[in-house]
């Protein structure tokens, strides 16, 4: 039989077929040959018990993958569904471009989720929406996780698999239980000291939202580290300078503290988010320091 491994925990995987959920145990041939079977993966197994609840099984073959994340570390993932809050907790925007740019690095679309849209002005809303359509993404507000705005999400995610990720507190687990009401995923509140949400999510778990259609919970984080980044690729990132960087006056133009850069006329003039390049100077310059760092060592 074949499956799609939904769930690892404790040396088990649970394989989800059309008509039934699996719970199984991967040959010690895997670790010989060193692959470790990942959430998203889709597999052959062989079925063991049928008496069992669930029934059990053991996977015999991990099938090809066309992609794998390493942060969240899941298999065969169409695309991203990047969840943020407009406020409590306050959105990192810094945080945000650190996932834009992982997903590009994995050439994986990128859909924009900003929740509790209730509580910003339309003003807002319409700036952030043009800032990120700018580099590439579609950009959903929802004000609560009612039938219409789920419904509308729907739309997005309808035979795909998609990962559901962002940082703790913004709703994601909230979101998954009203796209699949069999979920029934542990929520926790916003700490009213920190501004900042409980990680209640500690594994990682996808979830059917229909035939063909699956859901990927990941735990929440604070950090994200650009590990295959480095600084002289950081501007290939970021679209939104292209059509002004022809006219810099140097052709290796950082963006930095070059004389007579478009791109910094650009940002004075408002033709680029200043949210967006300040980001890309801390980025840049935070690279730029790992690489030093990394020579020192070396020698």
């Amino acid at each position: 039989m074949q499956g799609k491994i939904i769930k690892s925990l404790s040396g088990f995987y649970e394989v989800h077929t059309d008509e039934a959920v699996y719970r199984c145990r991967a040959r010690g041939v895997f670790r010989s040959l060193g692959i470790k079977p990942l959430v998203g993966d889709n597999c052959s197994f062989d079925v063991t018990d049928t008496v069992s609840v669930p029934m059990e099984g053991s996977i015999t073959e991990i099938l090809p993958r066309r992609n794998q994340l390493q942060r969240p570390n899941v298999a065969n993932i169409d695309q991203a569904l990047l969840i943020f809050s407009i406020t409590h907790p306050v959105p990192s925007y810094n945080m945000l471009d650190r996932f834009l740019i992982t997903m590009k690095e994995t050439d994986l679309p990128a859909i924009l989720c900003f929740s509790k849209a209730d509580l910003a002005l339309d003003e807002e809303k319409e700036e952030l929406r043009e800032i990120y359509e700018e580099c590439g993404c579609s950009v959903v507000f929802m004000s609560n996780f009612d039938a219409a705005g789920v419904e509308k999400l729907r739309g997005y995610l309808d035979g795909k698999t998609t990962v559901f990720t962002g940082p703790s507190g913004v709703g994601k687990s909230t979101l998954i239980n009203a796209l699949c009401p069999g979920a029934e995923i542990e929520t926790g509140e916003l700490s009213r000291k920190i501004q900042r949400g409980k990680n209640t999510t500690r594994h990682i778990e996808i979830f059917s939202a229909g035939r063909g259609t699956y859901v990927c919970d990941t735990p929440g984080f604070t950090s994200l580290f650009l590990e295959n980044t480095d600084a002289a690729e950081l501007k290939s990132f970021y679209p939104e300078f292209d059509q002004f960087a022809a006219n810099c006056r140097f052709n290796g133009c950082m963006h930095m503290e070059e004389p007579d850069c478009a791109v910094k006329r650009a940002v004075e003039d408002h033709e680029i988010s200043s949210i967006r390049y300040n980001n890309y100077r801390q980025l840049y310059a935070e690279l730029k320091d790992r690489k030093q760092v990394y020579r020192r060592k070396e020698n």
